[in-house]
This record gives structure tokens, C-alpha cells and sequence, in this order.
């Protein structure tokens, strides 16, 4: 897109978490200094920086005063309020507000950012209305399932070619991404273990032959760690000390605050070696050490190429339709400031839209057939309750 100026492109390979958020601030400001009339987030981060810096900006016009960013002890929140404080600085006390002015929805494809999105409906705080893409079935099911089936294998080939058959592997959480990523591992001959807090999602687990643990009776034991949880603070430091020598720890859930990074950086006597690109070991003094996928952040990304084409396709779809209708109905009282999910036929209309390319050929309801489990013929052929 870059290279045929099609489209502006904020990013590269690489980048600082300072480099982030300014890319961030630049892709959301105009040259003229407004904003964007849709957003279509992966994490909930272009909704957060709008929203948060705008709160800052009330405050600033009535205190003079901005935030401290080493008032903070995470990196990222350091690099977030540091951006937030220049684009005040360089755009004026308004901008924030300019920004927000002509937002007529948001549409978000994961289920990190969905979480934070409900959170902002239950404080009164939704900038706009949004639509919740991540739980349309033709996305949490097919890009979080599988598509981690497919590139956590080849995150793990890539950075570390290690034998996958016959080691232990951890996967914590056993949501859409955790089912993808143990099956996966499953499939590669692992002896695969779960961590679950949920009991329906630890009991299907034990149902599809994994064994449920707690990462705390298990950590000197497993050989390769992958985190997919979506929370942070999953894999500690402590955890990392008490785990065997040259285990391998990655994440595929979201952010990369699931495993305790920039806390082991601050241990005494910790040494960190680059392998080669996004591998590193961290040695501690006793001369043990981990290897570390990504530094933390998403593997498959990191390590590999993300998801196929084939798969995302699914979640793009929902993400343009999703667009199309809160675009179209920008001046109706359809949508109020509320999270929103795609209806279900257009749900049924992504994966109509897949199926030629693989061959599929479906089942034509006869009239009386329909009629009898009470659908019509062309759909919705499920309730929007219904379970897949």
C-alpha cells in the first residue's frame, strides 16, 4: 500500500513502544488537525488514546498541569502518556476534542478490546456507537481457533526449530486462542497441559484429552510455555526462576503483559543474549537460563507471519460490514453509544462468501423443512443465542 501511495502506513517491524504510539497519534491526525470519521481498532489502543487523551486534555485546560510519565512503572504507560503530553503539546489544548468531533463508530476485532469497549458502555464513557466484531462466530471461532492452530506450529519452527513432538507444553487458558494453540501442539505429538480458571472452558479441556494443572506444580517440568489468556501477570519472574533450564516461554494471547518481561530485565544479575532475531535467553546467575519468544509480545507475529490470508479474510469481512452498517446509519437513531454485535445473517453471509473457495457445496432447506425447526429457508439458520 506504501509503495503504490494508496494508503499512508504508519509502521515497520521493530518498532520502540515510544515509536508505537507516536505512529499511533500520526495515523489518527489529520494535517488540518481532525480526526477520523471511523475507526477499525485491533486492541481497543486508537479507541484508548482518543478517549484517555481527551480526559487528560479537560484536565490540563483547567490545571496547566499534564501527566508525569515516570509517575509510571510499565514502559508502556510511560510511552503512552509521553505521546499523549506531545500531541497536547504540539496540536493544542483542543485537539484532543477536535479529534473525536466527526467519530461516527468503531468497530473492534479482538477480544481484549471488546472487554475494554464493554467496560467504557458500563462507565458511560463510549465515545461512540461500536460494533463487536470479535465475537461475530466467523471471527472469534476461525481466526482465534484456527489460525492459531496453523501459526503457532510455524512461530515455534521458525524461531527455534526445536523437536515439538514428545515435549511438554503448557498452554494457559483453553479460550478460542488456547483451543487453536493446544490442539496445535496436540496435532505435533506434544504432551500437551492446560491452566484454566474457567471451569466449562477447564472441563472441555479435560474432555479433548488435556490435562488441567496449575502452572505453580508443573514449572520444572515443561518445556515449552505459551500463554493465551488475554490477562497480564500470568507468567512471573518467580515463575520464570523456577522453570528447567533452556525451557522455551512465548505468548499468542494479546498483550504482551501475560509474561513478567520487563520485571525479569530488572533482576539482579540476569543477562539477556540475543540467539538470533526476536530469541533471546536470559541467563540468571546460577547460570540456568530461559528462552524467551518475541520478548513477549505476540509470537506468531513476532516470529512468524500471523495468520493465513485465507483465515483473516473472515475477520476482515466482519470488519467491513461492520463498518458499511455504522457508516450507513451515522445520522439515524439506530445505534446510540453502545457495543453492538453483527446480526447473525451477516454472520452466515462471511462464511457464504468463503465456501466457494473451498469447494463447498450446501444443503438446500425444502420448505417444509424449514418450517418445521421454524428458520427460513435462505436464514439465519440459528438463533442469536445459539452456541457453535
Amino acid at each position: 500500500m506504501a509503495a503504490d501511495k494508496s494508503c499512508a502506513v504508519f509502521a515497520w517491524k521493530g518498532e520502540s513502544l515510544l515509536e508505537y504510539w507516536q505512529c499511533t497519534a500520526k495515523a489518527l491526525i489529520w494535517p488540518d488537525g481532525s480526526g477520523p470519521h471511523m475507526i477499525v481498532d485491533d486492541g481497543g489502543d486508537a479507541t484508548m488514546f482518543l478517549m484517555k487523551g481527551r480526559e487528560r486534555e479537560i484536565i490540563y485546560q483547567e490545571t496547566g498541569e499534564l501527566v508525569d510519565p515516570q509517575s509510571f512503572s510499565v514502559p508502556e504507560e510511560q510511552a503512552f502518556w509521553t505521546v499523549v503530553n506531545e500531541t497536547i503539546k504540539k496540536y493544542g489544548t483542543d485537539c484532543f476534542k477536535k479529534l473525536i468531533k466527526d467519530l461516527k463508530g468503531i468497530s473492534e476485532e479482538t477480544t481484549t478490546g471488546v472487554m475494554r469497549l464493554y467496560q467504557l458502555q458500563d462507565q458511560d464513557k463510549l465515545l461512540c456507537p461500536c460494533i463487536n466484531v470479535n465475537d461475530s462466530v466467523t471471527k472469534s471461532k476461525f481466526d482465534n481457533n484456527y489460525g492459531c492452530r496453523h501459526s503457532l506450529p510455524d512461530a515455534l519452527n521458525r524461531a527455534t526449530d526445536v523437536m515439538i513432538a514428545g515435549k511438554k507444553i503448557l498452554v494457559c487458558g483453553f479460550g478460542d486462542v488456547g483451543k487453536g494453540s493446544a490442539m496445535s501442539m496436540k496435532a505435533c505429538g506434544a504432551r500437551v497441559f492446560v491452566t484454566e480458571v474457567d471451569p466449562i472452558c477447564a472441563l472441555q479441556a479435560c474432555m479433548e484429552g488435556f490435562e488441567v494443572v496449575r502452572l505453580e506444580d508443573v514449572l520444572d517440568k515443561i518445556d515449552i510455555f505459551v500463554t493465551a489468556t488475554g490477562n497480564r501477570d500470568i507468567i512471573t519472574t518467580d515463575h520464570i526462576q523456577a522453570m528447567k533450564n533452556n525451557a522455551i516461554v512465548c505468548n499468542i494471547g494479546h498483550f504482551d503483559n501475560e509474561i513478567q518481561i520487563d520485571a525479569l530485565a530488572e533482576l539482579e544479575g540476569v543477562t539477556k543474549t540475543k540467539i538470533k532475531d526476536e530469541v533471546h535467553r536470559w541467563v540468571f546467575p546460577d547460570g540456568k537460563g530461559v528462552i524467551v519468544l518475541a520478548e513477549g509480545r505476540l509470537v506468531n507475529l513476532g516470529c512468524a507471519t500471523g495468520h493465513p490470508s485465507f483465515v483473516m479474510s473472515n475477520s476482515f469481512t466482519n470488519q467491513t460490514l461492520a463498518q458499511i452498517e455504522l457508516w450507513k446509519e451515522r445520522d439515524t437513531a439506530k445505534y446510540e453509544k453502545k457495543v453492538y454485535k453483527l446480526p447473525r445473517h451477516l454472520d452466515e453471509r462471511v462464511a457464504m462468501l468463503h465456501l466457494d473457495h473451498l469447494g463447498a457445496k450446501l444443503t438446500k432447506l425444502k420448505p417444509h423443512q424449514a418450517e418445521y425447526i421454524n428458520v427460513s429457508q435462505e436464514g439465519p439458520f440459528k438463533k442469536e443465542d445459539y452456541k457453535y
